[in-house]
């Protein structure tokens, strides 16, 4: 596989209502909250959902050269019926995409963590809800990032 090239890295969260996406600057040092994406489980099962449509806009707008997709792994290091769903998420997104390679990584325990830091920071509530998403794509892409860095010391 060839090294991905310097740019921006989208992270991607995906949950059954709605999509949360955070993007990394062109180092690849940091992440950040994007936007929250409401997920499209309708349509025809050959139409491009709304919710790839609008990833695949992004990925335009960004410059993005990657796309990091949290996949839901239990904490016994299995992976169950949510996984398969996200590895079948993942390939269309990679169809839509094109040319810009899309990975999985693990996000055990992501959306858990994001909720904890914005309940710490007096974010709780309907608040909450509207940018919980965004906080776990944006562990998932920093938690990959850094691994990515631990890896080519």
């Amino acid at each position: 596989m060839l090294p991905v090239p310097r740019g921006r890295r989208l992270g991607v969260d995906v949950g059954k209502v709605r999509v949360g996406v955070a993007v990394s600057d062109p180092d690849g040092i940091l992440a950040t909250p994007l936007v929250t994406v409401a997920r499209d489980m309708g349509g025809a099962p050959d139409a491009v959902p709304a919710d790839i449509a609008e990833l695949v806009r992004l990925v335009g707008e960004h410059e993005a050269v990657q796309i990091v997709v949290g996949l839901p792994v239990r904490l016994n290091g299995e992976e169950g019926p949510a996984a398969i769903d996200i590895r079948a998420y993942a390939g269309r997104l990679e169809r839509a995409v094109g040319n810009v390679p899309v990975v999985l990584a693990d996000e055990r325990m992501s959306t858990v963590v994001a909720t904890r830091r914005l309940a710490e920071r007096g974010v709780r509530g309907k608040r909450q809800r509207a940018v919980v998403d965004q906080a776990a794509a944006v562990e998932i892409l920093q938690s990959w990032l850094d691994a990515q860095r631990r890896q080519t010391r």
